[in-house]
């Protein structure tokens, strides 16, 4: 196997024609160049940059573990797409995304980001913030157990920190480099990435209550980052919520027309946590069974509130095209710094459907498997010219 070289004029038939449409922004996009400022690793058979699509081509064409490969290792097509004339087999992409550091991780990323600048797709207004758990069927003691909100139990997994963009829907930002009693200063870790590659910090984020403590919300607060997170539903403030007499509830109209429940009641008080003072909202009729309770250093209305972090479903929504698209809970192997790679891929597939999508007229709220299955999923007449 060698790096593409010029090749005759010749014609081929490929199943995965599909990935070309992709050429045009990764063209644009400069791979090679992202993998360079990486520092990913690579050889004179495969360069780094080869190496870079070939990993990449598993997550765009939706192939759930590496082995599955093997069914396309003699699709000329899937290799021109990585500019190789013979696509890896999956000894070498195992022992290749275990070669990857967290450090050269972190780098793939920051270069992604510096060349979709001028692209419009990571507005930064508003971050969407989650922690997923890749679960791990295996025996490792390195493993450590975590909650699987799939089978609703702790089980060994690999923790991994996901930030969204609000506007377009797109993961930024991954990490699945954590251990137990890290979890609540990855914000940071995230606003310090996003700061040091756009050079501000993010002006908006939107959490649910596990994500961070108390104290870090007031940190949030002095480093002037407005947030919405909602607040744990104790049984003390579940009690001040059902005592509160009907007289002090104010209806709000959400301007969300396709929402079913959009007259919510609202009751906002200023709450003091961890030393700081914050706006504290009780929020009923959302459909839910018990009311929601908002949390912020936000100076917007309630009704732009309780809409926003609405919206937070959208990383929701995002993750389970993750899981059943992108197949990210497909770890096969124990090695934390593998998923940790895996989900820079995720971060940068995402990226690519989100730029493809905004060309196909229709598909700009289009998940990634829809987009596939319309679009992509079909084989091509492949010829290549002198």
């Amino acid at each position: 196997m060698c790096e593409i070289s010029p090749w005759p004029p010749r014609r081929f038939l490929t199943s995965c024609g599909g990935l070309f449409l992709f050429l045009p922004e990764l063209a644009r996009l400069d791979t090679e160049q992202m993998a360079e400022a990486a520092g990913l690793p690579g050889s004179k058979m495969i360069p780094c940059a080869q190496a870079l699509r070939a990993c990449l081509a598993l997550k765009l064409w939706s192939i759930e573990r590496k082995s599955h490969v093997m069914a396309l290792v003699a699709d000329k097509g899937l290799a021109l797409f990585s500019g190789l004339n013979v696509t890896p087999k999956k000894s070498y992409l195992s022992e290749y995304s275990c070669r990857v550091t967290p450090r050269q991780t972190d780098r793939l990323l920051a270069a992604w980001h510096q060349q979709l600048s001028g692209s419009k797709l990571l507005g930064g207004s508003s971050f969407n913030l989650d922690f997923h758990s890749v679960p791990y069927y295996g025996k490792d003691p390195v493993v450590e157990k975590h909650y699987v909100s799939a089978r609703s139990r702790s089980q060994p997994s690999i923790l991994v920190f996901l930030a969204q963009d609000e506007r377009s829907q797109t993961f930024c930002y991954s990490n699945a480099d954590l251990r137990k009693g890290e979890e609540a200063d990855e914000i940071f870790r995230f606003i310090d990435f996003w700061k040091k590659t756009h050079g501000r910090k993010p002006r908006h984020l939107v959490f649910d209550s596990k994500l961070t403590t108390y104290a870090n919300l007031g940190r949030l607060a002095e480093m002037d980052i407005d947030f919405i997170t909602l607040r744990r539903r104790s049984p003390k403030l579940l009690a001040e919520v059902y005592g509160l007499p009907r007289s002090a509830w104010r209806t709000i109209e959400l301007d969300v027309p396709t929402r079913q429940y959009r007259t919510p009641r609202v009751y906002e008080q200023r709450v003091s946590l961890a030393g700081h003072s914050f706006r504290q909202l009780f929020v009923q009729d959302l459909g839910h069974d018990q009311p929601t309770i908002l949390l912020t250093n936000q100076k917007a209305s309630p009704q732009a509130l309780v809409t926003r972090y609405a919206h937070r479903m959208l990383i929701e929504n995002s993750l389970s095209d993750a899981v059943r698209f992108f197949h990210m809970d497909a770890l096969s192997s124990t090695v934390g710094l593998k998923v940790d790679f895996d989900m820079a891929l995720l971060v940068i597939a995402s990226g690519l459907y989100r730029l493809l999508a905004r060309r196909m007229r229709g598909y700009a709220d289009a998940q990634a498997r829809q987009i596939f299955r319309d679009l992509l999923d079909m084989p091509a007449d492949v010829e290549i010219s002198a």
